[in-house]
């Protein structure tokens, strides 16, 4: 079995063969349905990179396969560029959106990454213009490392011609494009927002509390614009996260803002209230309750074993945290933050409401 475009380099070699179909998955029912037989699967490269190997090895024992892989897509092209792999980031956007990148897209990285066909090539280097990067340098790979092995340099910005399956590109990205920090607190507009957003410098305190760790769940309760929770989501691509925001506007904004990010594959929203929206989900191993404060809340959120965070800003729900504080303990915590701004002819500070934080079981 293999897709055609192997069987064709095969020619006669005098026994069945079978073509892989598309989608992928269609695949595995027929392999499966010649489980006990002699059977040779061909596939690109190293199977086990954004390959189909860990897909075969799920699904049938550890003793009824065997794999002999090669060399991979990605270590063809480091070792036609000169590039350290271990310093590459590889990334398989066949099967994925191309705002996978967002994340890596900084002046000076350098990224190789697979994509599903020719076509997808122009749609690459339209996304590294639209984001800023359109003088990033792009080395197109066609058929790599077999006889028809094509190899294509240019920019995003001046791209042109046709190309064709199977392709990976590498991307060595320049431009003046906006960056992702690498800190808590993104910029504000990197997120669509009505206004309803925990603020920058609020944010940063909030993560930093919060304590994300890799593998870990994160309830955010009273989603806004999602901040929180996609903030949640950069700090590690092995997170998930779960959005409670019972305003659909707001709830299709978070969507999209995960989308823009490259990260909704790892984030659930949730379109209703706290705590019955709560029901049925996976546990988390924190909570952060932005919005939609009460004592059912409260009661809800403390009997799960997970780390809490709540901020408030009005009165009553700063003297609910006060309550459940003295209760429970954990740190309560006054964050007030003053900009500079304009007064008459000269400038004052201007106050922000103060948020009181309570945190639990850090």
């Amino acid at each position: 079995m293999a897709p055609p475009r192997h069987l064709e380099l095969l020619g006669d070699i005098g026994c069945r063969t079978v073509a892989w179909p598309v989608p992928f998955s269609d695949g595995m029912a027929r392999l499966d349905a010649l489980r006990g037989q002699r059977v040779v699967v061909l596939a690109s490269g190293d199977p086990f990179w954004f390959g189909a190997g860990a897909v075969i090895a799920r699904h049938f024992e550890r003793d009824e396969w065997t794999a002999h892989p090669g060399s991979s897509c990605f270590a063809l092209a480091a070792n036609h560029l000169g590039w350290a792999l271990e310093k590459t980031t590889c990334l398989g956007l066949h099967a994925a959106p191309l705002a996978r990148l967002r994340r890596h897209l900084a002046r000076g990285a350098e990224l190789i990454v697979t994509l599903r066909d020719g076509n997808a090539v122009q749609a690459l280097a339209n996304y590294l213009i639209a984001q800023g990067f359109g003088d990033s340098t792009l080395t197109v790979f066609e058929h790599l490392g077999g006889p028809q092995e094509r190899i294509t340099s240019t920019t995003a910005s001046t791209l042109s011609g046709d190309f064709g399956h199977p392709v990976c590109v590498a991307i060595a990205v320049t431009g003046p494009g906006a960056a992702l920090t690498l800190a808590t607190g993104q910029s504000d507009d990197t997120f669509l927002s009505d206004g309803q957003m925990t603020k920058r410098p609020v944010r940063a305190i909030t993560l930093s509390t919060l304590a994300p760790k890799p593998h870990e769940h994160l309830w955010d309760i009273g989603g806004g614009s999602g901040s929180i929770a996609l903030e949640w989501l950069l700090a590690d691509p092995t997170t998930r996260a779960t959005t409670i925001e019972p305003r659909p506007d707001r709830a299709a904004r978070i969507r999209a803002n995960a989308e823009n990010l490259g990260v909704e594959d790892r984030l659930s929203v949730v379109n209703g209230a706290a705590p019955d929206a709560l029901a049925g989900l996976a546990d988390p191993d924190a909570i952060f309750v932005g919005g939609g404060l009460s004592p059912e809340l409260i009661a809800e959120v403390t009997g799960r074993n997970a780390r809490l965070v709540i901020n408030a800003v009005t009165l009553e729900g700063e003297a609910l945290l006060a309550q459940w504080q003295a209760k429970l303990g954990g740190e309560l915590l006054r964050i007030e933050l003053s900009h500079a701004k304009p007064l008459g002819p000269k400038r004052g500070w201007s106050a922000s409401y103060p948020v009181v934080q309570w945190s639990l079981g850090q």
